[in-house]
């Protein structure tokens, strides 16, 4: 059974950090591209960073490029998203999925708040 499940959300403090994680099984995680997308209340679903199956390939979206890190440990079948100096703006729920959207997790919340 496949599964991606998310950890690390939570309440934080404009200009903190979080880091997110996601634990993958049953699937050949070190085969796929992964990705983060986030959707905010009221808003549609964003791509925030992808990286490839080897870590060969990153890419961030322009509003989190320089302030987040997308890594993964295929070790671990883990895919992780450093977030740092957070914005009230980054306040969404975050979700794994393979690259193509094949699989995805359920999300964790991140809320940006002072």
């Amino acid at each position: 059974q496949v599964q991606l499940v998310e950890s690390g959300g939570g309440l934080v403090q404009p200009g903190g950090s979080l880091r997110l994680s996601c634990a993958a099984s049953g699937f050949t995680f070190s085969s796929y591209g992964m990705k983060w997308s986030r959707q905010a209340p009221g808003k549609e679903r964003e791509l925030v960073a992808a990286i490839s199956s080897a870590s060969y390939t990153i890419n961030y979206a322009d509003s989190v490029k320089g302030r987040f890190t997308i890594s993964r440990d295929n070790a671990k079948n883990t895919l992780y998203l450093q977030m740092n100096s957070l914005k009230p703006e980054d306040t969404a729920v975050y979700y794994c999925h393979t690259w193509k959207g094949d699989y995805w997790g359920k999300g964790t919340l991140v809320t940006v708040s002072s």
